[in-house]
């Protein structure tokens, strides 16, 4: 195994990865990251492949030490090279370095966490320089739901012992993550009757009005004490102020901790019924990750990675259940043992005051070299 970089190598190598911007709306900046981690990658020795998800959405990135042949259950590494920040964000937030924080777009969510993967696999890079054989896969469209490169993580995770996964760990102590709420989308549609405003209202049947009842009876649809959370995230309707509107529309995002909290919220859903008369609701919903839930293999395959981590220098705790789903979510549904939050330490995802812990970086490239390389 090669010798762990420095963390001013470490920093120079971020800082190098944080000039390229790679919002999720923009293909050809999220080409252009894959590419940069495709070189990285390749000349460590790795084998590399490149595969198109669409002109929209950018390249799917996939690197490997396995032996050609090798068809082992192995350890699959997730990613995402796709961050939320519009091009232009690094005049708002620079890549630069104030006392012990790294700032720049998208550096803890996530470029940090796959230099950091890469960086320890680069070291292991030798097919049997690993127990298991290491497969790591970058995505371009996590942000938006991975609903083009999912199909691809549920093929490579058919073929895992383990997954691990390069989100962020939780700020204020880089705790990891076992458990994360399934994320779903409610997109609903009323269709009234148009009518004048003021010579003929009472023929009409206002869209909006009827919105208004939905909208109270999703948002009730949130209990706290299950961790089920139910928010109208977008509405809009009407044409005009003179007329009573004949159209509306809202889009929901739901939030469940299990599957049966899940099948309970689309169950009520799908069985919205319009309050007033001569109104039709339009009900299109779906799960869009299920719940990732804590598991006895995963309660295990924790308690490795915390002796890895202590001999790398630091504690590694488990952070409550998240609210914000990840492709982790996929994994843990189909039974593979997932750890997630295992990237950078920091603060700030999805914020212009995003940064990361430059002085975790030395022991958290250490933990990954340890955790690659001596799970079995």
């Amino acid at each position: 195994m090669s010798t762990t970089p420095s963390t001013e190598q470490i920093v120079a190598g971020i800082q190098s990865w944080l000039q390229c911007e790679s919002p999720s709306n923009f293909p050809e900046g999220i080409a252009a990251m894959a590419r940069i981690i495709a070189d990285f990658a390749a000349a460590a020795g790795l084998t590399v492949e490149l595969s198109s998800l669409g002109p929209a959405t950018g390249p799917l990135l996939y690197a490997t030490n396995r032996a050609p042949g090798d068809t082992r259950p192995g350890i699959l590494i997730l990613a995402h090279m796709d961050t939320v920040h519009p091009v232009g964000t690094l005049l708002e937030n620079p890549v630069r370095i104030e006392g012990d924080r790294l700032y720049g777009p998208g550096g803890y969510d996530m470029k940090a966490g796959i230099y950091l993967a890469l960086s320890a696999l680069s070291g292991l890079a030798r097919p049997g320089a690993t127990k298991l054989p290491v497969d790591l896969l970058v995505v371009p469209d996590e942000e938006t739901g991975s609903h083009a490169s999912r199909t691809h993580i549920e093929r490579f995770a058919a073929n895992a012992k383990y997954a691990l996964v390069c989100e962020p760990a939780r700020p204020n102590g880089g705790k990891c993550v076992t458990a994360r709420k399934g994320t779903g989308m409610l997109n609903l549609n009323v269709k009234g009757r148009p009518a004048h405003a003021g010579m003929q209202h009472e023929k009409g049947r206002s869209a909006i009005r009827e919105m208004a009842h939905q909208v109270l009876a999703l948002e009730a649809m949130t209990d706290y004490e299950r961790g089920i959370t139910v928010s109208v995230g977008t509405i809009a309707g009407g044409t005009v102020t003179n007329t009573v509107p004949a159209l509306c529309r809202c889009v929901v995002d739901f939030r469940v901790p299990d599957m049966g909290a899940a099948e309970d919220v689309l169950r009520r859903m799908r069985e919205l019924c319009a309050v007033g008369p001569d109104v039709e609701l339009d009900i299109n919903v779906e799960l869009n990750r299920p719940p990732m839930v804590k598991t006895e293999a995963a309660t295990q395959l924790l308690a490795l990675a915390q002796g890895y981590a202590e001999r790398a220098g630091f504690p590694l705790e488990d952070a409550p259940m998240t609210g914000g789903g990840s492709d982790a979510n996929f994994t843990s549904a189909m039974g593979i043992p997932t750890l997630d939050g295992l990237g950078a330490d920091g603060d700030g995802a999805h914020t212009l005051n995003e940064y990361v812990l430059v002085s975790t970086l030395e022991q958290r490239l250490k933990f990954w070299e340890l955790l690659l390389k001596e799970l079995s």
